[in-house]
């Protein structure tokens, strides 16, 4: 049957927290040995609490899967600056877009993750989004948060948070913040 080790492989380690790109943030839990049709194989068992799933992935295939170590403090920076961007949504029709958001999400890469986050962003004051916009937008911030929730510690909802305040220091949604608290205070004054 399967025996359990607790030693390094191919560069990742039981306890240690990776990005496998179809699932997000996952734990290795263990490294199993297998016998397979007369093959013996090692695993890496990662748990995705999360989704309540368990992925087994053979130590051989890390690299062609794409599997990754959490995304360094400088490389969670810039996606957080990446966010305070502005959108670049391309002028194709929707189908595609949602294919090319649905790549970048599913790369696994924290870059490109961020950029579906500061692109499907919808503030309290712009027009609503789209069934499928926002469910892609979810998923985005989901993978996007958990990553940041991992570097650095914080709790799910911190991240979530973090990633908001950065979004909203976009200039152009900064300043659609502040003349709302100028007509608002004028509001008040006129009201006296």
């Amino acid at each position: 049957m399967a025996t359990k080790k607790t030693v390094q492989r191919a560069g990742f380690k039981t306890g240690e927290f990776i990005v496998y790109p179809a699932h997000g943030v996952g734990q290795i839990t263990a490294i199993e040995e297998q016998e397979i049709a007369d093959l013996k194989l090692e695993l890496f068992v990662i748990n995705f609490e999360q989704d309540k799933l368990t992925l087994r992935v053979p130590v051989a295939k890390v690299d062609s899967v794409g599997m990754r170590k959490l995304a360094s403090d400088e490389a969670v920076a810039r996606a957080l600056k990446t966010v305070t961007g502005r959108a670049r949504i391309k002028r194709t029709m929707w189908s595609r877009r949602a294919q090319e958001y649905e790549a970048k999400i599913n790369s696994g890469d924290l870059a490109y993750i961020s950029e579906v986050v500061r692109d499907l962003y919808r503030s309290e004051d712009q027009p609503e989004q789209s069934y499928s916009e926002r469910q892609l937008f979810e998923q985005a911030m989901d993978r996007m948060s958990r990553e940041i929730a991992s570097v650095k510690k914080l709790t799910l909802t911190e991240a979530e948070q973090l990633i908001i305040k950065n979004l909203a220091k976009n200039p152009r949604r900064a300043a659609k913040v502040e003349n709302e608290a100028d007509n608002d205070a004028a509001d008040s004054e006129a009201a006296a």
